[in-house]
This record gives structure tokens, C-alpha cells and sequence, in this order.
């Protein structure tokens, strides 16, 4: 499946935009993760753009989420990118280092989100990795946002510093296409 399939796929199964935004911020960050890692940028991208696309269908049924999106792809992508959608929602255990990268993207994505939404001007520009970690100490700020998920980014060996770093970096560069 090629990056424009994967992008139509997501289009045409999440309707809410915000949904659609947290999808390309993950497909950022995994793309980051995996070009400082040496890994495949087009595999790592289209695991973090695909892995809520049953999300609306499985709202309700959580237990059915993820597992839904694998029925949905089928034979479209490789078993490395389903294992990476079961991983990110606790349907396996994530083993491979693109599977626990996920998971610890996940949240991260919305966390920085927020962090950038309770900023005067609304932008990621406007936040850094200090004003990051100040938040991660704070449980009142996006509790949805779970901080031991986020902090899993060390089973892959970064620090919970170095991985913001990158995932901040990864979501200033498609800020416009994200609002923000």
C-alpha cells in the first residue's frame, strides 16, 4: 500500500478531522523515529497513519479496536504494520522496536497537542521540550495522555527528553497541515 492509499483509506473511514490530525502526527513522528533509528520510513509512517482507522467503528467496542483495522487491511500491508496497530492498543505485546515505538506515540501525539493548544498562540512553534516535561509532572494536564505509554519511548532506547525532541520536531514540520 503505497502512502496515498493508506492516506485515502483513513480519509474515507475517519470523518472527524481531528481524528485525521492525531493519525498524520503519529505518521510524522513514527517517520522521524524511524529515520533516526535506520529503520523504513514508508513501513514506520504508514503503521502510525493507519493505526486508528477503526477507531470510529470501535469507539463503543473498544475491545475491537485495532483488531478491526487488521480485518479492514487485509493483505494490503505487511504483518510488521497489523502487529504495530495490536500493539499501540494493548492487543499484543509490543516486541519489535516499531511496535513499542507506536505505542509510546500514541499519546505523545495528543499530549503535544494540547501542550500547544493552552499556549497563547496556539502553535507548535510556540513549545519546546522543557515546557513538555513540565507538563509530563503535571496529572491534572491531558490526562487522557497516559505518561507510563509515553514513557515506554526507553524500551527503545530514548529518553523521555530525546523523544520528545524528535516527535516535536516531526509535528512542527507538518504543523500547517495539522492547524497548528
Amino acid at each position: 500500500m503505497t502512502r496515498e492509499e493508506a492516506l485515502d483509506l483513513v480519509k474515507k473511514h475517519i470523518s472527524n478531522r481531528n481524528l485525521v490530525n492525531h493519525c498524520l502526527a503519529c505518521e510524522a513522528i513514527m517517520r522521524r523515529l524511524a529515520r533516526h533509528f535506520g529503520e523504513d520510513e514508508e513501513v514506520w509512517g504508514l503503521a502510525g497513519l493507519l493505526h486508528d482507522l477503526d477507531y470510529e467503528y470501535t469507539k463503543d467496542n473498544p475491545e475491537m479496536h485495532g483488531i478491526k483495522s487488521v480485518e479492514m487491511l487485509g493483505n494490503s500491508v505487511s504483518d510488521d504494520i497489523k502487529n504495530a496497530i495490536l500493539a499501540h492498543c494493548e492487543k499484543k505485546t509490543p516486541e519489535t522496536r516499531m511496535e513499542k515505538a507506536l505505542y509510546a506515540v500514541d499519546p505523545t501525539s495528543g499530549f503535544i497537542v494540547a501542550a500547544a493548544l493552552i499556549k497563547s498562540e496556539k502553535k507548535l512553534d510556540a513549545v519546546d521540550v522543557e515546557f513538555l516535561k513540565k507538563r509530563f509532572k503535571e496529572k491534572g494536564f491531558a490526562r487522557g495522555a497516559n505518561r507510563e505509554q509515553m514513557q515506554s519511548c526507553e524500551s527503545i532506547g530514548l529518553s523521555l527528553e530525546e523523544f520528545y525532541a524528535l516527535a516535536l520536531e516531526a509535528m512542527k514540520q507538518i504543523a500547517n497541515e495539522i492547524g497548528l
